[in-house]
């Protein structure tokens, strides 16, 4: 399984090269799966329904997001029905969307993908460390539904501003 992760797609520059190079390179590198951030794709901040589709339309698999997600306010309705689109897991259980998903891939593989949003400089919510046992735990859960010793993969995105923030969520995940 080959799995391309991309950073903040930002604004119209961001989403011109996603459409010009993914496609080529998913075929040159024989990519399964392409996860990318695009908290950032309308206009800098935030994003549409329009710059989403945009991104998808390119060889985009799923988007994560962080706190810009909010910014443009009509994704509210668009996160209720965009199941590609992941709003961090951490947020209220009553936010719109979902945080973490299983996406099954063409040739039949299954991975998880899970967002994540950090809470040191940023607007205090739920524990990303607490959030991203239990979220794994209910990929894994229904990835062995029915019942199987396997293992799913999954891809954490956790949008953060400090860096030892990150780096200590991936040693608590190792």
């Amino acid at each position: 399984m080959r799995v391309l992760f991309i950073g903040d797609i930002v604004g119209n520059p961001g989403r011109r090269i996603i459409r010009e190079k993914i496609p080529q390179f998913r075929k040159e590198k024989r990519i399964d799966f392409v996860v990318a951030n695009g908290e950032n794709a309308a206009g800098g901040l935030g994003i549409t329904e329009k710059t989403a589709l945009e991104i998808f339309d390119s060889g985009v698999d799923c988007i994560t997001s962080g706190d810009h997600l909010w910014s443009k306010k009509e994704i509210i309705l668009y996160l209720q029905q965009e199941t590609r689109i992941l709003r961090p897991a951490n947020y209220p259980p009553d936010a719109p969307g979902r945080g973490a998903r299983v996406f099954t891939l063409n040739g039949g593989e299954r991975m998880g993908v899970l967002s994540l949003q950090g809470r040191i400089f940023l607007k205090e919510i739920d524990c990303p460390f607490r959030t991203a046992l239990l979220e794994i735990e209910r990929l894994n859960s229904e990835f062995r539904n029915p019942p199987s010793p396997l293992t799913l993969p999954i891809l954490v995105d956790i949008h953060a501003e400090a860096t030892s923030e990150k780096i200590a969520l991936a040693w608590y995940l190792d």
